[in-house]
C-alpha cells in the first residue's frame, strides 16, 4: 500500500526538477550523475569537491531542493560540468584527481562593480554588456562565468560581476 503523503511528494519533486531544469539547464540529478559517471568518483567525493555536504547534494539531485544556495558550488559545478564536457575518454585516476582539486580550489569572489567617483553611479547605463547580458541569463550563471573567468580574463569577468549584481537594472 502507497504512504499517504508520497503522490503530492512525487508531484512536488516532478515540478522541482522542471524548475531546476529552468534554472540550470537540467535538473541536477541529471547533471551530477552525468559528472560521477564520467569522472568514476561518488557522489560524496563530488560533494566534497564543490564544497557542498553529501546530504545536501543528495536532497538536490532527489529534487527534494531546487536551488543551490552557494554561488561558489553552483561557480564550481558548472566550472567541473565545462571541463568534463569536452572529456571524451576515460581519465586516468590521477588526472581526475588533479581535476577535482584544481574545481575545489576554485574560488568565486563578489567585487562591486569599479564606478568613476565624479558619476557616483551604482549600476550600469542601459545598452551596456552587463544590461545585455542580463537579457540572456540567470545572475547565478552570470556570476559562475565570471568566477570561471576571472583568473585569465579580470576585465570580462568584471562585466559578469556587473550584470550578475543587478538582475532588474
Amino acid at each position: 500500500m502507497a504512504e499517504a503523503g508520497a503522490e503530492p511528494l512525487r508531484s512536488r519533486m516532478a515540478v522541482n526538477r522542471e524548475r531546476q531544469r529552468e534554472l540550470y539547464g537540467a535538473p541536477l540529478g541529471d547533471r551530477v550523475r552525468r559528472l560521477t559517471s564520467a569522472l568514476g568518483i561518488s557522489q560524496s567525493r563530488l560533494a566534497r569537491t564543490l564544497g557542498i555536504s553529501p546530504a545536501m547534494l543528495s536532497q538536490l539531485v532527489s529534487a527534494r531542493r531546487v536551488k543551490i544556495g552557494d554561488p561558489a558550488v553552483l561557480a564550481r559545478l558548472l566550472l567541473l560540468d565545462k571541463r568534463c564536457h569536452v572529456v571524451r575518454t576515460p581519465l586516468e585516476t590521477r588526472a581526475v584527481d588533479a581535476l577535482l582539486a584544481e574545481v575545489a580550489q576554485a574560488r568565486w569572489q563578489w567585487n562591486e562593480p569599479r564606478v568613476p567617483a565624479q558619476r557616483g553611479r551604482r549600476e550600469p547605463l542601459a545598452g551596456t554588456a552587463a544590461a545585455a547580458l542580463r537579457g540572456i541569463a540567470e545572475p547565478a550563471r552570470l556570476a559562475a562565468a565570471a568566477a570561471a573567468l576571472g583568473p585569465g580574463f579580470p576585465e570580462l569577468a568584471e562585466v559578469l560581476r556587473q550584470a550578475a549584481s543587478r538582475p532588474g537594472a
